[in-house]
């Protein structure tokens, strides 16, 4: 490129949801093909490996138990977060409804929790999601970090990050912020399977 020539720029198109769903509907994305939609591009979600799963299964079940009925936990169902994103967290804790959201998924005014676990995921689940989850004002989110046998507890989404966070290898009984009905006791969890 000459000291006169300005870079070249590309024109991009941005998906929104509705087109994501249409795309579905139509038979562009393949059924039972995992994918979601992050600002606006499709990216394939990474398989779940048996040790994502069994954490995923027991956090589920332990949140369950201390949400009774008061709160409700989905697991790897969407978040809709503006018009170009909406990623399938491993757990997100929501605001009861009596209609499990069937009208539209939850959205970050819902939201109480939102957790990630991380076993081949995690540089992605840092680099690419948390910052999403911060600029859409997703309160509290936690990654469960199997490699490295931590939690990582974000709170106070600021702009691209998270003002408060915490690196915890013995979490023990942790209250979420925006649900302090809902005291999880991780100390019998291990953090790596």
């Amino acid at each position: 490129m000459g000291a006169n020539e300005s870079p070249l720029l590309l024109a991009r198109h941005r998906l929104t949801v509705d087109s994501y769903y249409r795309m579905a509907e139509a038979g562009i994305l393949p059924p039972g093909q995992r994918t979601e939609l992050i600002d606006g591009e499709i990216i394939d979600m990474a398989s779940i490996g048996s040790r994502h799963a069994a954490m995923v299964r027991r956090l589920g079940l332990l949140i369950d138990t201390a949400a009774a009925g008061r709160l409700e936990v989905r697991s790897q169902n969407p978040i809709r977060l503006g018009d170009h994103s909406e990623p399938e967290p491993d757990l997100l804790v929501v605001e009861w409804r009596n209609d499990f959201y069937a009208a539209a998924h939850p959205t970050p005014a819902d939201t109480k929790l939102l957790i990630e676990v991380a076993d081949s995921t995690l540089r992605y689940d840092i680099q690419i999601k948390l910052p999403l989850y911060a600029r859409h004002g997703v309160f509290e989110v936690w990654v469960i970090d199997l490699e490295g046998g931590q939690l990582l507890r974000h709170r106070q989404p600021q702009g691209q990050g998270y003002v408060r966070v915490e690196v915890l290898t013995r979490p023990g009984v942790l209250v979420p912020d925006a649900a302090p009905e809902l005291a999880l006791d991780l100390s019998g969890l291990p953090l790596t399977l």
